[in-house]
């Protein structure tokens, strides 16, 4: 067996704690609430505004559906917090959902100072109209949206 030189075994140690890192970051992002789907919710959202078309395009799988939403709502204490809701789950693990913008159809921008937020689903209402979780302070419910607005993305793990 050909031994290796200490360069070569370098750079597989550091290869290798790389990996291990990244594991390890992704394994801590999504968070178990303990929902009877078993369903994991990443700990923050994406960072940039998506109309459901490029949302859907890019994440797919991992956007939740009508059904995980209504999970999310029906299943979980909701905290209104500073400028958004801390969301609990059965198990005791919480989430924080917060205030979200939205770009509308014609490109308007519309920046939440603490009213409302809204989150994409992979899931259709219809010919143009995908289903989103929609919040403010004393309402939280599931509705439509054209799919040309731009919202933002929290995505799930699923089991």
């Amino acid at each position: 067996m050909p031994c290796l030189n200490i360069e070569a075994m370098k750079k597989i140690f550091f290869f290798s704690m790389m990996c291990l890192m990244a594991l390890a970051v992704n394994a801590q992002e999504f968070v178990d609430l303990g929902l009877p789907s078993g369903t994991k919710w990443k700990d923050k959202n994406e960072k940039e505004l998506f109309n459901y078309n490029a949302a859907f395009g890019e994440f797919a799988s991992s956007l939740p559906t009508y059904a995980q939403f209504m999970e999310l709502k029906d299943n979980c204490k909701w905290e209104w917090m500073d400028n958004g809701y801390k969301v609990t789950g059965p198990n005791g693990n919480s989430i924080y959902l917060p205030v979200t913008s939205v770009r509308d159809c014609d490109g308007e921008y519309y920046e939440s100072s603490g009213g409302s937020g809204s989150y994409w689903s992979s899931t259709s209402a219809g010919l143009n109209l995908s289903h989103i979780l929609i919040f403010t302070k004393n309402v939280r419910d599931v509705s439509e949206s054209k799919r040309c607005n731009w919202r933002t993305v929290r995505l799930v793990q699923n089991k």
